[in-house]
């Protein structure tokens, strides 16, 4: 196992010590929205979400009120409900839909010596402990991020079908495209978000849709027509995270580094003015979009609840009888789950190179 010792490349001593300097922080967004809950301790690993089937609405169609087909089919519906003089309308019964996930347990360990801790001139475990954090905070965001992609409602840039023909990238018609589909699907705004703290509390917001991209796709958003900058927001509307960095008609769209394209993975990227790895295949961004509940958080004890190891040196057992050694770490128990695929989206789409 690696431990940080006198002989890590930080030494600076008999050299006039700058300052610590800042180094890159995971932006974690993807907790902005969703359904989060916390599972008390004790309780077990699985959590169930249930819904009730609304009229004529199945497992598989969940938001259906209305089935295909030809003639008045409001009408339909309404007709369904009629009732006679004297008759007793036949009982229903309600149809539950349950969604499982388990909790899985994710872990990152630091480890260093007895002479670090005692004679190195930088605090180690506490840059140890900093790093603990932000790192199962990038972990949640990409176990997020997982689960997420995995949204069976896909749209795809250009005029792909598929992430292998993606050859475009997002357009003002492939928002709206998915704005109906939503609409469609009795998707329901987001109005409030989960607010930055350890606790499950909340904030009210305009209501909108929310649109998660990696920042490489800034440029394209700020490209379409009636993109706003948040800095022409006016004073009803306020930013819902710092990485929110404008909005387009029903939608807030928020970027993020850490929501990685699939390289090379598009058409050939040829002289579509499109960004690729290596110059063969289109680099395809997955973006999200999303309303209200379209998928669950699932935590022990609160989305920012992490168990921290802090094992200082000196601490002798028969693995380490002399006290050499010392840990500092985290674990957490998280699971993110699709709660509702048609109430999101996910756009395979491409990025403008950006080229002198």
């Amino acid at each position: 196992m690696a431990l940080s010792g006198m002989n890590s490349p930080a030494q600076r001593i008999g050299k006039l010590k700058g300052e610590i300097l800042k180094h890159a922080i995971p932006r974690e967004v993807l907790g902005l929205i969703g359904d989060s809950r916390p599972i008390p301790k004790n309780s077990g690993d699985t959590v169930i979400y249930r819904r009730w089937l609304p009229v004529n609405a199945t497992a598989a169609s969940p938001n259906t009120f209305f089935t295909d087909g030809t003639g008045d089919r409001a009408n339909a519906l309404a007709d369904q409900h009629l009732s006679s003089e004297g008759v007793t309308p036949n009982a229903e019964v309600l149809t539950p839909q349950d969604i499982t996930v388990t909790l899985n347990e994710y872990e990152v360990l630091f480890g260093y010596t007895s002479r670090t801790a005692d004679l190195y001139e930088d605090d180690v475990p506490a840059a140890m402990k900093l790093q603990t954090g932000e790192r199962m905070a990038l972990v949640r965001e990409l176990v997020r991020f997982g689960a997420i992609k995995a949204c069976t409602n896909k749209f795809y840039g250009g005029t792909g079908t598929s992430r292998a023909t993606v050859n475009g990238k997002v357009t003002l018609k492939l928002l709206r495209k998915i704005t109906k589909s939503l609409d469609l699907q009795h998707a329901d705004k987001v109005t409030e978000i989960l607010k930055a703290s350890p606790n499950y509390a909340t904030k009210g917001i305009e209501a909108s849709f929310f649109i998660f991209i990696h920042t490489d796709l800034k440029p394209d958003f700020r490209d379409i027509p009636g993109f706003v900058p948040v800095a022409l927001y006016g004073s009803s509307q306020k930013t819902v995270s710092p990485y929110e960095f404008g909005s387009i008609e029903e939608f807030r769209i928020v970027a993020s580094p850490e929501l990685v394209s699939v390289q090379d993975s598009g058409a050939a990227v040829g002289a579509l003015g499109l960004e690729s790895t290596s110059a063969s295949n289109v680099d395809v961004y997955q973006m999200v979009v999303a309303g209200r509940d379209a998928w669950g958080d699932v935590a022990l004890r609160g989305t920012n609840s992490i168990k921290l190891h802090d094992v200082k040196p000196g601490q002798a057992d028969t693995n380490d009888p002399t006290g050499k050694r010392g840990y500092f770490g985290g674990s957490c128990y998280f699971a993110t789950v699709l709660l509702n695929q048609l109430h999101m989206a996910v756009a395979e789409v491409g990025a403008s190179e950006l080229t002198d």
